[in-house]
């Protein structure tokens, strides 16, 4: 067998190693549907990390994809910032053209309303992986969400929405990531608020799973994301207006 090196980073995916050029990490419930997902993005010009099915120790393997993690290099410049954007419009297009299954079976850590295509869900930073390709990685909580929910974690995440930073900064960088994404009046008009829901959400899970004791998040919580997205939910919410007219049209 060749030399198994941990991979750091996860904090919700269990043992996640290194093997050559492929990441091994557990085979959980709806790992076929992730790889059958990854496939499908994969054959239509999305470029995903290669689903490599199970290794003899029942592992699921897929692509190691060289490069450093975008979440060391923010803020990403304007042009950085429109390439997420362009990736995650081309991811969500594909998505679209996928059957989902019955949202139904899913447990969704922070469910959307009326979720209509797979998403990602940790469309982040620190899931970005910056080489001579652009990929995302980590899909294992890929499951049924919509555009606007998916977008609105993402924006906020490379828009660097959080508490210490400039809002005007802020919101300029969040505007290059919705019009790499080409986002419609709708979308733009839709996000801000998404963007203050999607934050609380994320807070709110911390909060409760601190409460009882529900892993990783209560430890998540203890380390700091609590405070961090206390925070990162207040500066999302009282700077509305901000994000609203960075991402008008009439400009």
């Amino acid at each position: 067998g060749m030399r198994e090196e941990e991979l750091a980073g996860g904090n919700a995916s269990g043992s996640v190693v290194r093997v050559g050029n492929t990441v091994r990490k557990p085979w959980i419930d709806n790992t076929p549907v992730v790889q059958s997902y990854l496939a499908t993005l994969r054959s239509q010009g999305v470029d995903a990390p290669r689903p490599l099915g199970r290794d003899e120790n029942g592992r699921q393997s897929v692509e190691f994809v060289e490069g450093s993690i975008a979440l060391g290099q923010l803020p990403l410049d304007a042009d950085g910032l429109r390439r997420v954007g362009r990736m995650i419009r081309r991811i969500h297009d594909v998505s679209e053209t996928i059957p989902i299954p019955d949202p139904g079976g899913w447990s969704m850590l922070l469910p959307a309303d009326n979720p209509n295509l797979m998403c990602h869900n940790d469309l982040a930073p620190w899931n970005l992986v910056i080489g001579d390709r652009w990929v995302f990685i980590d899909w294992d909580g890929a499951r049924p969400s919509t555009r606007l929910w998916d977008l609105a974690y993402a924006a906020q995440a490379f828009g660097m929405l959080y508490e210490g930073e400039p809002v005007e900064a802020a919101a300029s960088r969040l505007r290059a990531v919705v019009d790499g994404y080409e986002a419609d009046t709708l979308l733009r008009q839709a996000l801000p608020e998404a963007m203050a829901k999607r934050t609380a959400a994320m807070f709110d899970l911390l909060r409760t799973s601190n409460e009882t004791g529900l892993q990783p998040w209560a430890d998540m919580h203890q380390r700091g994301h609590g405070e961090f997205w206390g925070a990162a939910t207040e500066y999302v919410t009282k700077n509305q207006s901000a994000w609203e007219h960075a991402l008008s049209r009439s400009e």
